[in-house]
């Protein structure tokens, strides 16, 4: 170890497929909301890593709990039973609505999407869904089937021809849309990579009744906004509406790759042996991260702590002359600007802060992790306040 920033960049593009366009740095280490390169530099990361970062990077509850189970067994697969499994599958189950009442381990966000479509496919009888426009669910073909957000679907036409496409937060399409054919409506309640795009509080109870009334599944893709990115353990706590699955991945592992499904009682009970399964899904040690995440979410008031200092956010950027309005809940907050959110990203990286983009040229997004407060974001205000002055 101890390699250069030039050799790791030289060494990755000579051997990693290029899928991926990188920031100008290599990160060594993390702690809280900061983040280290290998040069030594520090930086406030409010990018999370793409939302995984929940937490706070190497939560020390997190840390020992993964390093305390790498000891003692690294994995067994489902086809045992496992305590640390046990304890983590109830954990989740009581954080859940009341409704739900079992989940599904996988590893990813879109390996949950997949499994949330066969559920509803295989409880309904039905074959249609309902998605949204600008929606994104995963890049493998049946969460890429369900994703209508720029050139991820377009590019790898054709795709499944199951799935309907109406507009985000437009009742009246939503209405046309669902029918008696319609085995789920599909969505995530925050449209994050759309450039964090919100409906009122009425469209999201509407979704559940239109849903319940043709007998479709309601499927809240929560992998960004699920457990306390908005200040709820899930969306629909603060409103009251429950859908019938949720699917979830990204900052529920601490770190670690984990998905899961929460599953609605009425449909967990009529899933046998057999119908869905994925080898490395809650394994031992994703799930002793799991459920120090969940202790931590508990014990350092974090959902609170999502929601005061999402506020504070909001309250500060309004302030700032270049924003012109700011988007989200809680910690999933976009930033619509006057100028190019790619250049102002790439100016604040300069400063050493760290923040991402969206589908949306003008629109700066923020995923930190939960453990971010007032005065650590501060520098990010002043930043970005000295670049709309420039």
């Amino acid at each position: 170890m101890g390699m250069k920033f030039d050799e790791i960049k030289e060494m990755e593009e000579k051997y990693q497929l290029g899928t991926y366009r990188k920031l100008s740095l290599a990160v060594a280490r993390g702690e809280g909301v900061y983040v280290w390169d290998t040069e030594g530099k520090r930086y406030l990361d409010l990018y999370g890593g793409h939302a995984v970062a929940l937490v706070g990077h190497c939560h020390p509850r997190v840390v020992k709990a993964v390093s305390d189970q790498v000891k003692t067994l690294v994995f067994y697969s489902n086809v045992v039973y496992s305590e640390v499994r046990a304890l983590a599958s109830k954990a989740i189950v009581e954080v859940a609505p009341s409704s739900m009442d079992r989940v599904f381990f996988c590893n990813s966000g879109a390996e949950a999407n997949e499994t949330a479509l066969k559920i509803a496919r295989r409880f309904t009888g039905k074959t249609r869904v309902v998605a949204m426009k600008e929606g994104f669910h995963g890049r493998t073909i049946g969460a890429l089937s369900a994703t209508a957000l720029g050139h991820y679907r377009s590019d790898f036409i054709p795709v499944l021809d199951a799935f309907d496409f109406i507009p985000f937060g437009d009742a009246g399409a939503l209405e046309s849309a669902v029918s008696d054919q319609t085995a789920a409506v599909m969505l995530e309640p925050v449209q994050s990579m759309a450039g964090v795009e919100i409906a009122d509080d009425g469209y999201y109870k509407k979704l559940r009744r239109i849903s319940s009334a043709h007998g479709a599944l309601l499927i809240f893709d929560e992998i960004q906004t699920g457990f306390g990115r908005t200040g709820e353990w899930f969306f629909g706590d603060r409103i009251g509406v429950v859908p019938d699955l949720i699917t979830l991945a990204k900052g529920i592992g601490g770190g670690l790759p984990l998905g899961a499904v929460l599953i609605d009682k009425r449909v967990s009970k009529t899933i046998g042996y057999g119908e869905h399964g994925s080898t490395f899904g809650g394994g031992p040690v994703a799930a002793s991260a799991l459920f120090a995440t969940i202790q931590a979410i508990r014990e350092d008031k974090l959902l609170e702590n999502a929601r005061d200092t999402g506020e504070y956010l909001k309250t500060e950027l309004q302030k700032i002359g270049i924003v012109k309005a700011v988007k989200g809940r809680g910690l999933l907050l976009g930033i619509e600007i006057t100028k190019k959110a790619s250049d102002c990203r790439d100016r604040l990286l300069e400063r050493g802060i760290i923040t991402g983009t969206s589908a949306k040229p003008d629109v700066l997004r923020l995923l930190p992790p939960l453990v971010l407060t007032p005065d650590e974001a501060k520098p990010f205000i002043e930043a970005l306040t000295e670049y709309g002055e420039g």
